[in-house]
């Protein structure tokens, strides 16, 4: 059976908890869902219309929360591409096809996350430099 553009409306509007939401609007941008709130959407979206993501690429479509101090120094993921909008009509035909099916553009995101990294080695510095005060007094 056929995923409405409907069922994909009354789906957003109980998680964002607005009415009348138009099929081109963009969730991330008009919307307002960013950060974790948009990754959990996708993820009960896909769940709930049983949608392939293995094409999905996150950092296309949505930010992160809590950068941190390595954001400083090298840039996430999703601060080096265009960003990409997600629609509710985009949605309902991702769930007719079953599949996400966006083409993406090419573009060049290193290996490992860097930016996280640093976030590691300065929380951990600060911890250690934390239980040396506490030894030392």
């Amino acid at each position: 059976m056929p995923h409405t553009q409907d069922s994909i409306l009354h789906f957003l509007e109980a998680i964002v908890g607005l009415d009348d939401i138009a099929a081109d609007a963009d969730i991330f941008r008009d919307l307002g869902v960013t950060g974790n709130d948009f990754h959990e959407m996708i993820e009960k979206y896909a769940s709930t219309f049983s949608v392939d993501m293995n094409g999905y690429l996150w950092y296309f479509h949505a930010n992160e929360e809590g950068q941190g101090i390595g954001g400083l120094f090298v840039a996430a993921p999703y601060e080096r591409v265009q960003r990409i909008p997600v629609t509710p009509a985009m949605l309902t035909d991702f769930a007719n096809k079953g599949r996400w099916d966006i083409e993406y553009p090419a573009h060049d995101i290193p290996p490992k996350r860097y930016d996280l990294l640093i976030n590691l080695i300065v929380t951990v510095l600060f911890f250690v430099g934390v239980i040396v005060w506490l030894v030392m007094r």
